[in-house]
């Protein structure tokens, strides 16, 4: 028997919807909910934090200067990274709100070991910032202090100090050899050489796979570890290098790039395999 024409429409439209009815239709509604419904990843928030003049000469330890031109170079993230520039002159009670509101925090500052932990709320935040996976990258005068008491405390937060009889430092031109090239945060990096303060004789975590020296430097006869990566056991990671004394070093792109490129691999973010651009870097002081 042969079905009229507005009856044979009916049929093929009511076969698509038993088509339609496939186990499969709940399946794909539910992925493009999900796809429409997810938020965008939220950006990370650094701190950034300086500090005045600290008695060194003028085109030293200049820590403002150095955050400052620091968030330029992470300006290219916009949407990945917020970044907020603090000057942490004692005694600066905001500190522990604002350590526990932060995902990154990149110091500058004299005698940071003791800095940390001059007010036992602001080591506190430390402490809880770093079990909650935060990224802490420690830049020069920013690493160790004077007074040994306060080596344990940043040593378990940021992988490597010094003070005490043992610190040692000085100021010379040396050749920086790259220890583990493959690391992300020496991607596109060679050994080059460079005038510096280096400090040196550090106190530094034990050899582990986590932890990683970076740039070593020849300094009475030894290669002294001066840079290093550390994957905290907590899940964070950590940074620290020991030079920036001189702010016009900042003009130098290795140095620029090391920095870049810690702060992303502190954040988890990622690095290209050949390193970042030339371009990316073009900030200058």
């Amino acid at each position: 028997m042969r079905l009229a024409p507005k009856t044979l429409g009916r049929t093929r439209r009511f076969a698509i919807v038993r088509r339609m009815r496939s186990p499969l239709l709940p399946l794909l509604f539910a992925l493009f909910c999900a796809v429409v419904t997810t938020p965008a990843a939220e950006p990370r928030h650094v701190l950034l934090v300086g500090q005045g003049p600290d008695g060194h000469p003028t085109g030293t330890h200049e820590f403002m200067l150095g955050v400052q031109l620091i968030d330029k170079l992470l300006a290219p993230y916009k949407g990945q990274i917020e970044t907020t520039i603090v000057k942490a002159d004692e005694p600066w009670a905001e500190g522990p709100g604002l350590i526990d509101k932060a995902d990154g925090i990149v110091f500058m500052v004299t005698q940071g070991a003791q800095w940390m932990q001059n007010d036992p709320q602001r080591f506190a935040a430390f402490q809880r910032f770093c079990a909650r996976q935060g990224a802490l990258v420690a830049l020069h005068w920013s690493i160790g202090a004077k007074d040994a008491q306060y080596i344990p405390g940043q040593l378990a937060l940021l992988g490597g100090t010094r003070g005490g009889t043992q610190r040692k430092y000085k100021v010379l031109e040396r050749d920086v050899h790259l220890v583990e090239p493959a690391h992300p945060v020496l991607a596109g990096m060679k050994d080059f050489k460079i005038d510096d303060e280096w400090y040196y004789h550090l106190d530094l975590q034990p050899p582990s796979p986590g932890f990683h020296p970076l740039f070593s430097v020849n300094l009475d006869d030894k290669d002294e570890t001066v840079c290093w990566a550390w994957d905290r056991p907590d899940g964070g990671r950590s940074f620290g290098f020991v030079g920036i004394h001189f702010h016009k070093n900042w003009e130098r792109i290795e140095y620029r790039r090391l920095v870049s490129q810690a702060i992303l691999w502190s954040l988890k973010l990622p690095i290209p395999e050949g390193g970042l651009k030339d371009e990316q870097l073009a900030v200058m002081p």
